[in-house]
């Protein structure tokens, strides 16, 4: 590999350096820089670790935009490495290829990937084995054997794993002291029965975006940011940053999970132009905050929210927790242009409204820009699936402006689900009223 490149080997699972090791491919890996670092969504969650010290210097001081390639399936920006923007998904062996040629401004058909001993150019097609070899290497090396030997202890774990106490008794043993898994607070004061449902008024943006924003936009599964709001509620619990690890791994926390939401460093919130990250612009103050103290001080104000958004909103990978906190900030409804299948539905399971503008409309058509109060009507005269409401704009010179809006409410269960506060505090009342 090339100095400047970092490289790690995550497989998703043992077997993997198994049948490597059998086929005598482990130690040339490691030669060239892949050295074994770990299991599973170790690089795809952006625990493979930091960047070489002298690139990460140079990527922030010259504001950077640098590459990763990868075989796993997550190349969201920022993912694999807060630092690195560009993320591309290749086999593994073209990751090797990358990592030898030190740059993704290469075409491997044609340009060479490095000199050979001999002072030769070589290129991609010489190094690369034909279908026949691959096909021998797997018949000689991938054996039954492995997966019946690595499987049938999967459960057993090392050490350490076996040291850890487990409490006894059927129900869960919160403890309040843990960082890592807390009582969700949306399991918190549910009543017996829905309270009726009633149009939003006076809500204030939390957020502006644009198209494709994604699930990772949203609720952000790698690394903790060390000076964001997650990493102040970690450190005043006594958690040091080297012990952070992401946000994936504290998904049983919604206080982390909370102020993660909308944290995303390469987030842009059209509220706050030409700045990247979770941070929005307090109205009608005009104080420049991060999203999370933003949305806390609507709450004690007594203040809904709303987030405004352009196509396919919510794309990417399913995540609960786009949903859950995206609730758990205070967002009574999305505007957006259009929907992914799944958030909408995730939204509608949280108990936040999915409004959908008509179509070809978005919000730059309504010069919408973060200052207005918005009001969303219909709600309370009764809602079916499909529902035409009106969302009302007042601008701060006090004009007004009302956008035919839908609700994105597209069946008789999801009406249900969303007039009991969402899916959780559906399923409980059932449970309670011995219908589930």
């Amino acid at each position: 590999r090339k100095p400047w490149v970092k490289t790690s080997l995550a497989p998703g699972s043992r077997v993997v350096t198994r049948y490597l090791e059998d086929a005598g491919l482990l130690a040339p890996l490691a030669k060239v820089g892949f050295s074994l670092v770990g299991y599973g969504c170790t690089t795809c969650i952006g625990n493979s670790g930091p960047l070489i010290p002298e690139v990460a210097q140079a990527v922030k001081a010259g504001d950077l935009t640098v590459a990763a390639v990868l075989s796993g399936n997550r190349n969201f920006e920022g993912r694999v490495n807060p630092q690195v923007k560009a993320n591309y998904l290749g086999s593994p062996p073209l990751v090797v290829a990358y990592a030898l040629a030190g740059t993704v401004d290469i075409d491997l058909s044609t340009d060479a990937l490095g000199t050979g001993k001999d002072g030769r150019p070589v290129f991609l097609k010489d190094l690369w084995p034909s279908d026949a070899e691959v096909q021998a290497a797997v018949r000689a090396h991938v054996k039954p054997q492995q997966f019946k030997d690595e499987y049938a202890t999967v459960f057993e774990g090392d050490a350490l794993w076996r040291a850890l106490p487990v409490p006894e008794g059927r129900r869960y043993a919160w403890d309040k002291r843990s960082t890592y898994v807390k009582r969700p607070s949306f399991l918190e004061g549910v009543p017996r029965g829905p309270k009726p449902l009633t149009d939003v008024q006076g809500a204030r943006a939390l957020a502006i975006v644009g198209d494709s924003v994604t699930t990772d936009h949203i609720s952000p599964a790698g690394n903790i940011e060390a000076h964001g709001p997650a990493a102040r509620w970690l450190m005043a619990q006594g958690v040091e940053p080297k012990d952070f690890n992401s946000y994936g791994a504290r998904r049983g926390n919604h206080e982390v999970m909370l102020r993660g939401t909308f944290a995303n460093i390469r987030l842009k919130n059209k509220m706050v132009p030409g700045v990247e990250g979770g941070v929005t612009t307090h109205q009608p103050s005009g104080e420049r905050l991060s999203i999370f103290d933003a949305a806390e001080r609507y709450r004690r104000e007594g203040v809904p929210l709303v987030v405004i958004a352009g196509k396919e909103y919510g794309t990417g990978s399913s995540r609960d927790w786009a949903a859950k906190g995206t609730l758990l900030l205070g967002v009574k409804a999305v505007i957006a242009a259009s929907y992914e299948r799944i958030h909408r539905s995730n939204l509608l399971g949280m108990g936040v409204l999915p409004l959908q503008l008509e179509a070809g409309k978005t919000a730059a058509d309504y010069a919408l820009d973060g200052t207005e109060t918005f009001d969303i009507l219909g709600i309370a005269q009764g809602l079916v699936p499909g529902k035409q409401l009106t969302l009302s704009a007042t601008r701060k010179d006090g004009t007004q402006v009302a956008i035919p809006v839908r609700a994105r409410i597209d069946t008789p269960n999801e009406l249900e689900y969303y007039r009991h506060g969402g899916i959780i505090s559906y399923v409980l009342r059932q449970l309670v009223a011995g219908k589930a």
